[in-house]
């Protein structure tokens, strides 16, 4: 099925523009291919009714019939090589250094405002800002203790920031509950990326 495959003009982490796998997913293959469609498929199932039993689920506000559901789960992970997360690590560290400055600022001096990068009219009518919390000192100026930023690639593999969700991050947890059933599931996945980060994608709902 991978010769078949096509990137459609996006990057793909697995492949190269040729279809040839990447160097850090060698291991991964290894492990993969001797599973069979149907011994994949009795994984999944399995996943999935952890999560139920673990309560990994989640709710779609508005929805009638009001039922939680598995939060979506591929259990083909996304790999990343060591020294391109430290890349990553680096600029996701600068980036929530630099919210938290931006949050400050904000609820003080004003700077960005005085110097015309961003209208007072977007701050103050800011559906979160809060006045009573002008002048406020937080505890070591920290305003966002965690945050999650969203990440995608453009067609030439480079990171670019969809989104930052400082103000109720949730999805954190289901980050760490991925990577616990990856290693219930192949216990040598992890050990197989040694040298890398991995993460799980979240499929389409």
């Amino acid at each position: 099925m991978i010769q078949k495959y096509k990137a459609n003009n996006c990057f793909d982490e697995m492949l190269d523009g040729e279809g040839k796998l990447r160097s850090h997913y060698s291991r991964f293959q290894k492990l993969f291919q001797g599973l069979t469609p149907a011994e994949f498929e009795a994984k999944r199932q399995a996943m999935d009714m952890a999560f139920l039993r673990q309560g990994v689920t989640f709710n779609v506000y508005g929805d009638a019939q009001g039922a939680e559901r598995i939060f979506p789960f591929d259990m083909i992970p996304r790999i990343i090589p060591a020294r391109e997360w430290e890349h990553i690590e680096r600029g996701l560290a600068q980036r929530i250094t630099a919210l938290n400055l931006f949050l400050h600022d904000t609820y003080h001096e004003q700077k960005i405002v005085k110097d015309g990068i961003i209208p007072e009219f977007y701050i103050l009518s800011g559906r979160h800002f809060r006045r009573e919390f002008v002048n406020f000192e937080v505890p070591k100026g920290i305003y966002i203790h965690v945050c999650g930023t969203d990440l995608i690639r453009d067609r030439d593999g480079s990171y670019l920031v969809l989104e930052d969700n400082g103000r109720c991050p949730s999805g954190v947890s289901y980050v760490l509950e991925n990577r616990r059933a990856m290693r219930r599931s192949f216990r040598e996945c992890s050990r197989a990326s040694a040298c890398s980060r991995w993460i799980t994608m979240r499929r389409s709902c």
